[in-house]
């Protein structure tokens, strides 16, 4: 196992204005906000089984742990946010030990080096997963996103790997932390569920701008469902046009796992079908500018939420339905960040799993959070920005006291 080091942070805060739009944050304190050791970073190398196609793939993510240390640590298990490529994965953080490289927003996983620079850096070791059909193993794969087997296969079986690697580097694995963001949110949610089913103790778990119930997220990026403006709030941002590429992305996605052939199109208006499959197969933006560019609102087949307009597309809305994360009873601590200006998650979103959630899950608003802003707000925010809430280093810190 390769082992490299590089100063957590350094690389990273020229990237902390790219997320703190608009601005929740002042300007980065590194006496504050600092880290406080260099971090060993390491690619982790194992299998997982797809639940959904039983196929055994080869998987990597990423470990972080704070240079010098040996022994006990806290962990933490990151889950990522949507990633539109295939190689913006945890894993790659390893380029850092060039110290000629420099971490770009489009190359690199610029929300893992955050969690990095904050967790690792503070002492924690921090296990990240390259997801199903990204990363240097994904082989022409196409990825499994927001599908719930493949993703926690994946999440539990670099996570086991993980700790394995920091026992052979001379450390141990204490208490257990969760943390992730958007996609990772879910992820991360349906990782909470699987371990406390085998009765894994967790300290604590931590979401930002989560889609709990993937049928409400469905609706409402499709234009199908509507939320009155958050109390407060005067005004709301449109949805982004990336929204489309992410419901392509889980059109194809949910195809392969759940073998729906030929969903895509089934799904996609007729004018938009041949722009999605290729996306599905490339990732590639450069869309032709004399066709018209799909909002999230005119990607669908008429009447898709109406009446069932395909078998394939019944059978997608069922998946959705069984795979969301909304109505769990938890039975440890988990806290909700959400924004209230979140392009992409309306609070109403996160109000269904914080009610159903019992006495352990709390919610904490963002005000004028983005979708990025309040995942950073969560890690370097303070009382006055996460109305009257710790961050996220600080309340995981009441754990370990």
């Amino acid at each position: 196992m390769p082992r490299e080091r590089r100063a957590a942070g350094c690389s990273g805060r020229q990237g902390l204005s790219l997320f703190n739009k608009p601005t929740v944050l002042p300007s980065f304190d590194a006496q504050k906000d600092g880290a406080r050791f260099d971090v060993d970073l390491h690619r982790i190398v194992t299998h997982t089984v797809v639940p959904e196609t039983g196929e055994r793939l080869k998987i990597s993510g990423l470990l972080a742990v704070p240079a010098g240390i040996k022994g006990e640590l806290p962990l933490v298990s990151w889950q990522h946010g949507t990633i539109l490529s295939f190689d913006q994965v945890p894993s790659n953080l390893t380029r850092l030990a060039d110290p000629a490289y420099e971490l770009t927003d489009a190359a690199d996983s610029l929300e893992t080096l955050f969690d990095v620079q904050r967790f690792a850096g503070r002492g924690y070791a921090v296990i990240a997963a390259d997801y199903v059909g990204k990363g240097p193993f994904r082989d022409g794969r196409g990825e499994g996103y927001a599908v719930k087997g493949v993703s926690v296969s994946t999440c539990i079986d670099i996570l086991a790997a993980g700790q394995d690697a920091m026992r052979s580097l001379g450390h141990r694995s204490s208490k257990l932390f969760l943390h992730g963001w958007s996609q990772g949110a879910l992820n991360t949610q349906w990782l909470h569920q699987a371990l406390r089913a085998k009765s894994r103790p967790i300290a604590a778990t931590a979401v930002a701008s989560p889609f709990n119930d993937l049928n409400e997220a469905w609706s409402f990026w499709a234009g199908f469902q509507t939320f009155a403006l958050p109390r407060g709030v005067t005004s709301y941002p449109a949805l982004p046009n990336w929204i489309s590429l992410c419901m392509i992305v889980a059109l194809g996605s949910y195809e392969l796992q759940y073998k729906l052939t030929g969903l895509l199109r089934s799904a996609v208006r007729p004018e938009f079908q041949d722009m999605a499959l290729n996306y599905w197969k490339d990732y590639q933006t450069d869309f032709d500018p004399n066709k018209a560019f799909p909002a999230g609102s005119d990607l669908l087949v008429p009447e898709f939420f109406d009446h069932a307009t395909d078998d394939r597309n019944s059978a997608f809305l069922r998946h959705l339905a069984a795979n969301r994360a909304s109505y769990w009873n938890y039975d440890a601590p988990i806290r909700f960040h959400y924004g209230l200006a979140d392009e992409a998650i309306h609070p109403a979103m996160v109000f269904r799993a914080l009610a159903a959630g019992g006495r352990f899950a709390s919610g904490v608003p963002v005000a004028g959070g983005s979708h990025r802003a309040t995942f950073l707000a969560g890690l370097y925010g303070d009382a006055s920005t996460l109305r009257g809430s710790d961050n996220l280093l600080k309340w995981f810190h009441t754990y370990l006291e």
